[in-house]
């Protein structure tokens, strides 16, 4: 997992996330809805990009103490202009949490956390700053994202299993659900250009010749009879501490 990669990935695509990241602000939406409590003394949000979710839990609670994480530092921007009140940390989470001990009542994290080096043990982490009767609310990615990517061209993050995520969770008092959603382009090429413009492009730092990408869509065009697919495979956890 190259770090630099992804900070640079994502830098290079705050300004067309928004536009591009329609399953990402569907899983955001879903992910507020699993939020049962107005008041949260200390919350902690992590990738929280140009503040997709961050505008839509702001409207669904209050908050003492509000801190919003990414890995890139230019994001401070985007959530200053959502609240001036939040805390921005703009670092890799993982370096972040092994450098302080805080505690908090919520921590929220959408389409983020597969990035991560360590995922289990982050996740153990992340329920360990938990206060008591505090709450984790994350959503990440199952086996079936990106399957047409992973099937063309072999090339795909570690993505674990609903089954995976439930082992890592116990025993912990938790929630678990998954879906499929699945995008419809023109061309392959417009498939590349969502996943370019959405940053999610880190998982190699390598350039295309002509011939890959001629490559690329005969196998994308052979592989989807019809109009080309991109599948999304979201998966929703709530953990309870206590």
């Amino acid at each position: 997992m190259n770090k630099d990669l992804i900070r640079s990935r994502f830098e290079k695509s705050i300004k067309t996330y928004d536009e591009n990241a329609k399953v990402q602000n569907q899983m955001a939406e879903k992910l507020v809805s699993l939020i049962d409590k107005d008041l949260y003394e200390d919350v902690l949000e992590i990738g929280c990009g140009t503040g997709i979710l961050t505008k839509k839990i702001i409207n669904k609670i209050q908050y003492r103490n509000y801190t919003a994480n990414d890995i890139v530092p230019s994001c401070e921007k985007y959530i200053m202009e959502i609240d001036k009140s939040i805390a921005f940390v703009g670092t890799d989470i993982e370096e972040c949490l092994a450098e302080t001990n805080n505690k908090y009542d919520l921590i929220i994290s959408n389409a983020s956390i597969q990035w991560v080096k360590d995922f289990e043990q982050f996740l153990k982490t992340l329920i360990s700053r938990l206060k008591p009767n505090g709450i984790l609310l994350f959503s990440t990615f199952g086996q079936e994202n990106f399957r047409e990517i992973r099937l063309i061209s072999e090339k795909t993050l570690k993505y674990y299993s609903k089954n995976e995520l439930e082992n890592i969770l116990k025993p912990n008092l938790f929630t678990i659900e998954e879906e499929i959603r699945i995008l419809s382009f023109k061309t392959p090429k417009d498939v590349l250009k969502h996943i370019k413009y959405t940053g999610v492009n880190a998982i190699e730092n390598t350039s295309w010749t002509k011939g890959d990408l001629i490559r690329f869509e005969n196998a994308y065009n052979n592989f989807c009879s019809n109009r080309p697919t991109l599948t999304y495979n979201p998966i929703y956890a709530k953990v309870l501490n206590g």
